[in-house]
């Protein structure tokens, strides 16, 4: 942990039954001074929607030959690479090639997020998938982040419906692939 990072804490109900995972599970987040809130509720709702064994936050800012959440089979290999914001083609190359999985969770416009790809080499790029909300939907959730948090995170058909502190939102998960 960076010095100057500030802890939060996540409380997460999680039900996802597109994929068939319930689970109730305790977080530290360090947020990274130069990290902004909407960044840190994109990586926390990442881990949230990719929960599975071996799921962990990576030392993020400060390892940057990491991604911001990662998950590793029981033999310690990367099986998941999952990238939060607008990572470069260069990280995303690097990542297929260690990983069975490259999936990008972004808060931001997702077109933009994808053209500096265009014609770059990534490896398996058809494999790739880009995960975005609504437009609104993390700046509409951004002021009521706390240091301690609570959270119910339910996902059915690909539609988010989240509970951070009491506030209730909904966004759909619009997924994107190259090409």
């Amino acid at each position: 942990m960076a010095i100057g990072s500030t802890i939060h804490t996540f409380d997460v109900q999680l039900a996802d039954t597109d994929r068939g995972v319930y689970d109730d599970f305790s977080l530290r987040v360090a947020r990274h001074p130069s990290e902004t809130d909407a960044y840190m509720l994109t990586r926390m709702l990442a881990y949230a929607l990719e929960f599975t064994e071996g799921i962990v936050f990576s030392e993020g800012i400060s390892q940057t030959d990491e991604p911001a959440v990662l998950v590793r089979d029981l033999t310690g290999a990367i099986t998941a690479w999952i990238e939060v914001g607008a990572p470069d083609a260069e990280r995303l190359h690097y990542g297929s090639r260690l990983a069975e999985r490259t999936v990008v969770y972004t808060h931001r416009d997702p077109a933009k997020v994808m053209a500096p790809w265009e014609g770059k080499r990534i490896h398996r790029a058809d494999d790739l998938r880009v995960y975005s909300f609504d437009s609104r939907f993390i700046d509409q959730a951004v002021p009521h982040l706390a240091r301690r948090n609570t959270l119910t995170v339910t996902v059915t058909e690909q539609v988010l419906y989240l509970d951070i502190n009491g506030a209730n939102l909904t966004t759909a998960i619009h997924e994107h692939e190259l090409g």
